[in-house]
């Protein structure tokens, strides 16, 4: 095992991460919520995630991670307010729930492979667990922690003796009840308590719904990602993750109420990724034009040059995305897989030579995910006095973290002129099919001016320099 430092949301500093069971880590991380296209600042988080995960592997644990689709229950705030945010989905392409739901799951899953994101060990649509939600929910009536109020069912954090974990900050100041400027719900007793259960007394029009002791109706957002852990994972957490954004209310209600329901402590390590900003700030989907991976591409990106880009930065930093900072990033990372794939699988292997960049690459990593400073180390081993066979098995070791890519030689990419030649070749064929003799010696001999030779095969026209 590693001695990795992570930083606590809760302690807020630093701590050596421990597991409840030596050598095996439940990993639970926040899923998208499949009403949209994930954009690049959610996809963030995931590629943190994503790199957390692959580091604790190479670290010896054994690794479960589980991670939810949230296609019900997630409204327009966060606090339990507004409009169901798949319905309102829905009503934007005039699709079903089901329908929207399963399209933007597989486009979230696309992106993430375009992003060399792994697929998590389970993951677990919030629509399949229904029957977990309200035994929970059940259980925290029983034990009065939940109220029923106006149809709905209300967790009571007044209950609790230290609701806001996370923060300092007394319950009256961070916990309005809402986020989006929508208005406060009346049946609250107070404004820090959230919904576990909503019915038909409040959404009629609401696509999905169950039977349950109180009423027709369907989860809240909050008591999703409880079930789907404990289903999944069991009473013991040891590693939580998600944005920023999560920490409140969404995980403050998660501690509350999955605490509540197991009368003990529960997850050992939250880990809180910083927002992607733009230079007009946070990037929202809420903003109508937002920033997608298939966007990038469309403008000439390559989807791992922008995971260079995040892994050049701190995950507990806010970053500011451009343009230009991603066209310096491509132009980097291009340039570092173009040298790191062009290494021949030639000479001996020194293990002992191996083994301080080994440490290098892992004292950056344990200085909580490090990411920048392990790029370094990249660096570093195409810099040593190292044969190729012993740069390939470095760069290959620490990929497994980064996943980078950095040993798959980057496929050439057509310059501007490359694309005018094509098109003058293409003009020098129509024009011999059209038998104008005339015309294709005078785009051949212009070619030949530019020293293209034009070679006329079996499958076509095939043209290199001189």
């Amino acid at each position: 095992m590693s001695n990795l430092q992570l930083y606590s949301s809760i302690s807020h500093e630093k701590e050596t991460f421990t597991t409840y069971e030596p050598g095996k880590c439940g990993m639970y991380t926040c899923g998208p919520t499949v009403y949209h296209y994930a954009h690049i600042g959610n996809l963030r988080t995931y590629m943190m995630e994503d790199v957390l995960e692959k580091y604790l592997r190479y670290a010896g644990y054994d690794v479960k991670r589980v991670m939810n689709i949230t296609d019900v229950g997630h409204l327009s705030s966060d606090a339990d307010t507004g409009e169901d945010k798949m319905l309102k989905g829905a009503r934007r392409e005039h699709k079903t729930v089901m329908e929207i739901a399963k399209f933007y799951t597989d486009a979230f899953f696309d992106d993430c492979q375009k992003l060399n994101i792994k697929r998590p060990d389970v993951v677990e649509p919030a629509t399949g667990c229904v029957p977990e939600f309200i035994h929970i929910i059940e259980t925290l009536i029983e034990k009065g922690y939940g109220y029923l109020a106006g149809g709905n069912v209300y967790f009571d954090t007044s209950k609790l003796d230290n609701y806001n974990v996370f923060t300092k900050q007394e319950s009256d100041e961070m916990a309005v009840g809402v986020r989006e400027g929508v208005d406060e719900d009346e049946n609250k007793r107070n404004k820090s308590d959230f919904v576990l259960w909503f019915t038909k007394s409040k959404f009629d029009d609401q696509e999905l719904k169950w039977d349950s002791p109180w009423g027709l109706g369907y989860p809240g957002w909050h008591i999703e990602c409880s079930g789907i852990s404990l289903k999944h994972l069991g009473e013991h957490l040891d590693l939580h993750c998600g944005g920023i954004d999560n920490v409140f209310p969404h995980h403050t209600n998660e501690i509350a109420q999955s605490e509540a329901y197991l009368g003990h402590p529960w997850c050992k390590q939250w880990f809180h990724v910083l927002h992607l900003n733009t230079t007009s700030g946070k990037m929202s989907k809420s903003k109508g034009e937002f920033l997608t991976v298939s966007l990038l591409e469309e403008k000439g990106y390559a989807p791992l040059a922008y995971r260079f880009f995040c892994l050049q930065s701190h995950y507990r930093k806010s970053l500011v995305f451009s343009w230009e900072g991603l066209d310096n990033a491509q132009k980097a990372y291009l340039k570092l897989r173009g040298r790191t794939s062009a290494l021949k699988d030639e000479g001996d292997v020194d293990a002992e030579k191996l083994a301080p960049f080994k440490a290098a690459f892992c004292e950056a990593m344990d200085n909580d995910l490090s990411t920048s400073l392990a790029l370094t180390s990249v660096y570093d081993v195409m810099k040593a006095d190292l044969s190729d066979a012993e740069k390939r098995a470095l760069i290959a070791d620490f990929d497994s973290v980064l996943s980078l890519d950095l040993l798959t030689p980057v496929a050439a990419q057509k310059s501007d002129d490359d694309a005018e030649i094509d098109a003058l070749v293409a003009a020098r064929q129509q024009a011999r099919a059209d038998k104008n003799w005339a015309e294709a010696d005078r785009i051949r001999d212009e070619l030949a001016a530019r020293g293209i030779v034009v070679k006329d095969t079996a499958n076509g026209a095939e043209w290199s320099r001189a």
